[in-house]
């Protein structure tokens, strides 16, 4: 483990800074086992799952830098990080909430893990839980819900923390984008005793609304030019803006670090 903890913030992981966030050294085995593991205590956790674009609007408002301090893991989604942690010496392999949530679905027949889908346009969570389940004969999804895309009201947040909690679930997934997701977390994990999990995107992946890269590109770190070349409406500014912006700033970190 590096650098300072906020009390009561218990960190299976070392962590390694990269502009101010403290990314979690983790493959898809080691994140996969602790959230097993967990699964066995009453503590509410959460789990930010970052790649280059939302770690560079986390770090442009200080609350957000300050809950990712809070989290149990930060899991390194963008190849960018990962190579970064590489070079610091550190066993770290791309965790993204894809895969992530992939693995977990498909072990949880034996483990006995039980899920919750929270996010989503109206019906993907749904047709998620019909993927899921019948691909991995055994799986226990307990919930799914769609909040709407405004803000929640405290009475909304609570209906849903107490179906949560009834539900059973040991793994809330949580998508809603980031840095909404990431606030909604930080805000009502407390209250939990499930481990929520932030994976955005994962949603429409899984739930065949937008297609993935190919293995290679997404090897290779090039999985943001395909999903520029799908949505670049919504997308360019992510990848064409706070990616370069990225480069800059963690060149101009490396080389203050070193002088």
């Amino acid at each position: 483990m590096t650098g300072a903890e906020p009390a009561g913030v218990a960190r299976e992981f070392e962590t390694y800074d990269v502009l101010g966030i403290p990314i979690s050294a983790t493959t898809l085995e080691t994140a996969e086992a602790a959230i097993v593991d967990w699964a066995k205590d009453d503590v509410g956790r959460f789990v930010c799952v970052r790649e280059v674009p939302s770690l560079m609007a986390s770090i442009e408002d200080p609350a957000l830098v300050a809950l990712h301090r809070e989290a149990a893991m930060v899991t390194p989604d963008g190849m960018p990080l990962v190579w970064i942690g590489r070079r610091r010496g550190l066993p770290v392999e791309r965790t993204c909430g894809p895969d992530l949530m992939e693995r977990l679905m498909a072990s949880s027949p034996a483990s006995g893990l039980r899920h919750y889908l929270y996010g989503g346009k109206p019906g993907v969570a749904e047709t998620l839980k019909e993927r899921f389940t019948r691909r991995h004969p055994g799986l226990q999804i307990v919930g799914v819900e769609c909040p709407p895309f405004r803000r929640t009201t405290a009475e909304e947040d609570e209906a849903t923390l107490r179906r949560i909690r009834d539900s059973g679930a040991d793994v809330v997934w949580i998508g809603i984008s980031s840095p909404k997701q990431d606030v909604w977390m930080h805000e009502n994990h407390s209250r939990l005793t499930q481990t929520l999990i932030g994976v955005g995107a994962a949603f429409d992946f899984h739930a065949g609304a937008v297609r993935r890269a190919p293995r290679w590109m997404q090897r290779a770190g090039l999985e943001w030019l395909h999903r520029l070349a799908q949505e670049p409406g919504r997308l360019w500014r992510r990848y064409l803006i706070l990616a370069p912006k990225f480069a800059w700033a963690y060149a101009r970190s490396a080389r203050k670090a070193g002088a």
